[in-house]
């Protein structure tokens, strides 16, 4: 079996990071240690997990039983809504190395801003801190908006790498990708399937993938990483697993961005975290 050739995007210190990685959200246990393992056997490297998904114990001994040296494997993990703050965050992430069994992660991120608790500011100290002290490489966001983004860097004057948002040719977040690209944060997507807004099933995205003879998710991850956007497409299936990070051989030209365009749902269809909180 050949090993995935997966292509890279830069961080903003001229770190490479892989632009597919493999998501985890409702994977636990045994299947979830089986199905991490058999993508790291495959090649994928960035694996995508969370305190609040409860399965970074089994990511961990994922990474064991792949046989894949730890120092390979890029690991993503963020601060719960319940451990925001100047304190709690530290000890949150420390926890977090300590069921990965890791010593340091690649990436972390503040996994949504909840501005209601008022401690998004405090908890991005605390990861500024955490990157200074050698505790983790690279440190970002998840699911902020471009002035929650500002908020934190009028406070710090440090930018985040990377803000994982929920983005997919249903939701294309033109005015935040563009807002990323002008301040050097990479994009990463999660849902880049659009499952929750039955993507799948659109014409355009099936009139695309059989004109190329790929399947409709194919041709999502695609449009993506076309435009540099990391993805964290999931699955179970060491087949499926391979035909999401296998594009090399799919070129979308401008008729097929243009369809693709016309699925954009716009950002009133996103969860707008400034209501939406997670715990």
């Amino acid at each position: 079996m050949t090993t995935l050739s997966i292509p890279t995007t830069t961080l903003s210190d001229g770190a490479e990071l892989p632009l597919i990685g493999f998501g985890t959200s409702s994977m636990k246990g045994t299947g979830a240690v089986e199905g991490i393992a058999a993508a790291l056997r495959s090649g994928y490297r960035l694996i995508d997990t969370a305190a609040q998904y409860g399965n970074e114990a089994s990511v961990g001994e994922a990474i064991r039983a792949s046989g894949v040296d730890s120092d390979e494997v890029l690991v993503t993990t963020k601060i719960a809504g319940g451990d925001q703050g100047r304190e709690a965050a530290r000890t949150g992430y420390l926890e977090s190395l300590r069921r990965l069994g890791l010593d340091s992660a690649a990436l972390v991120l503040i996994h949504w801003p909840n501005p209601s608790r008022g401690l998004a500011v405090d908890t991005w100290r605390t990861l500024i801190d955490l990157k200074e002290e050698g505790r983790v490489q690279h440190i970002g966001v998840s699911n902020f908006r471009p002035e929650q983004t500002e908020e934190l860097v009028e406070a710090t004057g440090v930018w985040p790498e990377v803000n994982q948002i929920q983005l997919s040719p249903a939701l294309q977040r033109r005015d935040t990708l563009a807002f990323h690209r002008e301040h050097g944060i990479v994009t990463e997507a999660w849902g880049p399937l659009g499952g929750r807004e039955g993507l799948a099933e659109q014409f355009a995205l099936r009139k695309v993938a059989e004109k190329h003879g790929v399947q409709p998710s194919q041709v999502s991850l695609r449009w993506a990483i076309d435009q540099g956007i990391v993805v964290i497409p999931k699955s179970s299936s060491p087949e499926r697993q391979r035909d999401n990070a296998t594009l090399d051989h799919i070129a979308l030209d401008d008729a097929d961005r243009e369809l693709l365009a016309s699925l954009d749902l716009g950002e009133q269809a996103a969860w707008d975290s400034r209501e939406h909180e997670e715990w």
